[in-house]
C-alpha cells in the first residue's frame, strides 16, 4: 500500500536526503556541475498534414556515418538520418499516415511495436520492403491505448542486425485528457552496443566462437547510451517530480534500474497508466518493455547521483559474461542549486484498467520455451502454429524450461498478466512483452477483439527471434 504522505512529499525528509554516494564507477562522473541537462531528445516528427485528427510523416531507413561512440564515427543504419530515429508523436484517435521509403541495401519492414493495429499495418516479416520499396503504413490509434511504443525493423532473420546498426524509435501516443498534472517530461530510450577499436560495430561473424555466444546469450553491447548518448545529464530541482518514460530497445540486456538512496513511483507500463502509482525501489526492464516512472527530488540542492543498471542474472552459466555483476551507470542525475520547491499533488487514482473476464475464455494454450524453440519448433513462415477465432478471449500459459530468461512478446494485441508460478499478479495493467525468467511460468489472458490476419509471437531477445524462436498466430 502507498503512503499518501510519501506521494505528497514530506518536506522536511525531502530536504534532509542528500543522494547516497553510487556504487561501482559512479565517482567517475562528479565533474563540474552542468548548467542544463546534456541529455538530448531525438527529434520529434514535423506533421505534414492540415487535416484534423491526422498525422502525416515521412519516414526513410539508410545508410549513414555517425559518431555512436564518441570521438569514432561509424557506419550505421539510420531512420531519416539520426539514431535514435525521430519520436513519433500522435493523440488516441488520431489517424496515423506514414510513407516509408527503404533505402537500405537490404529488405526492411517497420514494427510499430505494441500498436493495436491492422495485421497488414503491422510491419512483420509477412510484408517485406525491399530495397528502393516504398510502403504507406496507415492505421489509427485507438482510444484507451494511451502509451510509450516503439518502432523498429522486423524482416525474417535480420531483425536483431538491422536494429543493432541503429534502427529503432519511440512512439508517444497522449490521452485527450491526462490525469498526470503537467510534469517535466522526459523521454530515455535505453540501448547498447559493440564496437571495435576502430568505432565500427562489432557484430560476430557467423559461426565463430564469438557468435555462438551471442546466439546462446544474445547480444549484450560494452557501450551503454541513453538517447544515443554515454552518461548524459538530467537535472532536478529539489521538490520537483518528473515524468520519464522510459523504452528498452536493446537487443538482449535486462535493465535493473535504479537510483540509490531513491524510489520511483511506476504509473505505467507497456500499455500506458496503471489504475495506481506504485512505488518501487527499482523497476525490472526487459528488453522492448517499457516504464513510466515519476521520479522525485529527493536531494539535496546541489547533490549528485546516478540513473544504474545493477546487476541481474539473465544468463546460462556456461555462458555468463565475465562482467555480468558489475553496475552500470547510465545517467547523471544533478541536483539544481535552487531552493526546494513545493511538491505537486498527485492523483490516487490514473485511470480504470477493467479486468478481462477469466470466465470468458473459451481456449487455453501453453507455450514452452526452451533454447532457441517455442513448443519445440523453430520458426517457418509457411506453418501456422495457433489458430484463434475473432473475438475470443484466451488464456495462455508460458512456461521457460531452460536456465536463462526470455522475454516473450505478442504482436497486436495487449495483455493482462494472471499470475506468476501461480501467484496471482497484484497490480493489474496492459502488457505486450513479459519477461519469463529462468525455470518459472508466466500467465496470460488475452482478447483477440479485432484484426483478423497473421501475427507474430516469439523471445524478444533478437538472435534468439532471428534464429527461429518465433511463432505465428493467425486469427479468423
Amino acid at each position: 500500500m502507498i503512503s499518501w504522505l510519501t506521494l505528497l512529499f514530506s518536506f522536511a525528509w525531502m530536504t534532509s536526503v542528500g543522494a547516497v554516494p553510487s556504487p561501482g564507477n559512479a565517482g567517475n562522473h562528479r565533474a563540474a556541475p552542468a548548467t542544463e541537462d546534456t541529455l538530448k531528445n531525438p527529434p520529434v516528427f514535423v506533421n505534414q498534414s492540415s487535416a484534423p485528427r491526422t498525422i502525416e510523416v515521412s519516414l526513410s531507413a539508410a545508410p549513414a556515418r555517425l559518431a555512436l561512440m564518441p570521438g569514432k564515427v561509424t557506419d550505421a543504419y539510420a531512420y531519416n538520418g539520426t539514431v535514435p530515429g525521430p519520436t513519433l508523436e500522435a493523440r488516441e484517435g488520431d489517424r496515423v499516415i506514414i510513407h516509408f521509403k527503404n533505402n537500405l541495401p537490404e529488405t526492411t519492414t517497420i514494427h510499430w511495436h505494441g500498436l493495436h493495429i491492422p495485421a497488414d499495418m503491422d510491419g512483420s516479416p509477412f510484408y517485406p520492403v525491399p530495397p528502393g520499396g516504398k510502403k504507406d503504413y496507415i492505421f489509427t490509434i485507438d482510444s484507451g491505448t494511451a502509451g510509450t511504443f516503439w518502432y523498429h525493423p522486423h524482416p525474417d532473420v535480420r531483425t536483431g542486425y538491422q536494429i543493432e546498426k541503429g534502427l529503432y524509435g519511440a512512439i508517444i501516443v497522449r490521452p485527450a485528457h491526462d490525469p498526470l498534472p503537467a510534469l517535466p517530461e522526459k523521454l530515455l530510450i535505453l540501448s547498447d552496443n559493440r564496437f571495435h577499436r576502430d568505432g565500427s560495430i562489432d557484430i560476430a561473424i557467423p559461426h565463430t566462437p564469438a557468435a555462438i555466444v551471442d546466439e546462446e546469450n544474445g547480444r549484450d553491447g560494452n557501450v551503454m547510451f541513453v538517447n544515443g548518448q554515454v552518461m548524459p545529464t538530467i537535472r532536478i530541482r529539489s521538490g520537483e517530480v518528473q515524468r520519464w518514460r522510459v523504452l528498452n530497445a536493446g537487443a538482449a540486456r535486462v535493465y535493473r534500474l535504479a537510483i540509490p538512496g531513491q524510489t520511483f513511483l511506476q504509473v505505467g507500463s507497456d500499455g500506458g497508466l496503471f489504475e495506481h502509482p506504485i512505488e518501487v525501489k527499482e523497476i525490472l526492464l526487459a528488453n522492448s518493455e517499457r516504464v513510466e516512472l515519476l521520479v522525485r527530488g529527493t536531494g539535496a540542492p546541489g547533490r549528485v547521483t546516478v540513473l544504474q543498471a545493477l546487476p541481474y542474472d539473465r544468463y546460462m552459466p556456461q555462458t555468463r559474461p565475465d562482467d555480468w555483476n558489475h553496475p552500470r551507470d547510465l545517467l547523471a542525475l544533478q541536483y539544481t542549486d535552487q531552493t526546494p520547491t513545493t511538491p505537486v499533488a498527485l492523483p490516487r487514482t490514473l485511470r480504470k484498467v477493467p479486468a478481462l473476464d477469466t470466465s470468458k475464455a473459451t481456449v487455453r494454450r501453453v507455450l514452452v520455451l526452451s533454447q532457441g524453440m517455442i513448443n519445440q519448433r523453430t520458426m517457418d513462415m509457411n506453418r501456422v502454429d495457433v489458430s484463434a477465432r475473432l473475438g475470443a478471449t484466451e488464456i495462455w500459459s508460458i512456461e521457460n524450461v531452460v536456465g536463462m530468461d526470455h522475454p516473450f512478446h505478442l504482436h497486436g494485441f495487449q495483455f493482462q498478466l494472471l499470475d506468476r508460478n501461480g501467484v496471482p499478479e497484484r497490480d493489474r495493467c496492459w502488457k505486450d512483452t513479459v519477461n519469463v525468467p529462468k525455470h518459472e511460468t508466466v500467465r496470460f489472458i488475452v482478447r483477440f477483439d479485432a484484426h483478423p490476419g497473421k501475427w507474430m509471437f516469439h523471445c524478444h531477445i533478437l538472435d534468439h527471434e532471428d534464429h527461429g524462436m518465433m511463432g505465428i498466430l493467425e486469427i479468423k
